[in-house]
């Protein structure tokens, strides 16, 4: 009988891990998808979007482990909103006061990765997150009209996309002693352009999408999580700013867009994944030197 490799074995184990945890997609996985989402195409999209990105993070903490195989790193899908309030009251016995929901909990699309320091505690040191929004681009193609009577190329942007500041401002209290904020929130539609988009529909019109359409474009609704600094632009370090004598640190969510309408593939929501995460080892060095000396 042939004999598993120790490697071997380790994929085997990660791959049954994997499964049991929903990271592998399976046909039923999605049928269950598409059956959910009462097979249409803009929410089935999305899930799959968020999902992706679930993916990426369990790639990025792999990656962490074997360019710092001295530290120890952990990977979960949510955070209590119990153990957010006991560590704002470490902070200030006033904060963490209120809660009416005991099983209250965030659940980030990609997870949070943390890493253990030298006396146990553990720091986060990714938070990701992904939302598409906006299938213009998409339906005008497909020479689909939209509207109520079904006679425009655009549909006005909703406002489904301001939900992510609950996660924002959760994790920004969760790491409000923390000098970093490694939160990425990694946007993709129509609704988040940057630049003027020509599409041509099948019966050979051409429609621009006006990047700054009010109507369009819903990306001021969330650069309040970066105090309007630059996108596309990792802002993991905080931020310390004096006004009227007194200094602040601003904690700043990195947001990254598809400019363009395109989708974000693996390959580059990993690369900017592991720099900010890298940021975030790099601040939290004093707290880690004791393991980082023992290379």
């Amino acid at each position: 009988m042939k004999q598993l490799k120790d490697k071997e074995y380790d994929e085997f184990r990660q791959y049954q891990y994997n499964k049991a945890h929903g990271y592998i997609w399976t046909p039923d996985t999605l049928e269950l998808i598409c059956g959910g989402n009462n097979n249409d195409p803009e929410r089935i999209g999305k899930q799959i979007h968020d999902k992706e990105v679930g993916n990426t993070s369990l790639f990025v903490k792999k990656q962490l482990e074997f360019e710092f195989p001295m530290l120890t790193f952990r990977y979960r899908k949510d955070l209590s909103k119990k153990e957010i309030n006991a560590t704002l009251q470490k902070i200030d016995g006033y904060l963490g006061q209120t809660l009416f929901v005991e099983s209250a909990s965030i659940r980030p699309d990609g997870g949070i990765i943390e890493v253990k320091d030298d006396k146990g505690n553990w720091h986060v040191v990714l938070v990701s997150e992904a939302k598409h929004q906006g299938k213009d681009i998409e339906n005008i193609r497909a020479g689909k009209l939209v509207g109520k009577k079904n006679d425009q190329d655009l549909m006005a942007a909703g406002n489904a996309i301001e939900r992510a500041y609950k996660n924002v401002n959760e994790i920004a209290n969760f790491m409000l002693a923390e000098r970093y904020f490694p939160y990425i929130l990694f946007l993709e539609g129509s609704n988040f352009l940057t630049q003027n988009v020509t599409v041509t529909r099948p019966d050979g019109r051409v429609v621009t999408l006006v990047y700054n359409d009010g109507t369009l474009n819903r990306l001021d609704r969330l650069t309040a999580a970066n105090y309007g600094m630059p996108i596309n632009t990792n802002l993991c370090e905080n931020r310390f700013v004096k006004c009227n004598g007194a200094t602040i640190m601003l904690q700043a969510a990195s947001i990254y867009t598809k400019g363009e309408g395109g989708h974000w593939n693996d390959k580059d929501m990993i690369m900017v994944m592991l720099e900010v995460a890298r940021t975030s080892l790099r601040l939290l060095g004093s707290e880690l030197f004791e393991q980082l000396s023992k290379r």
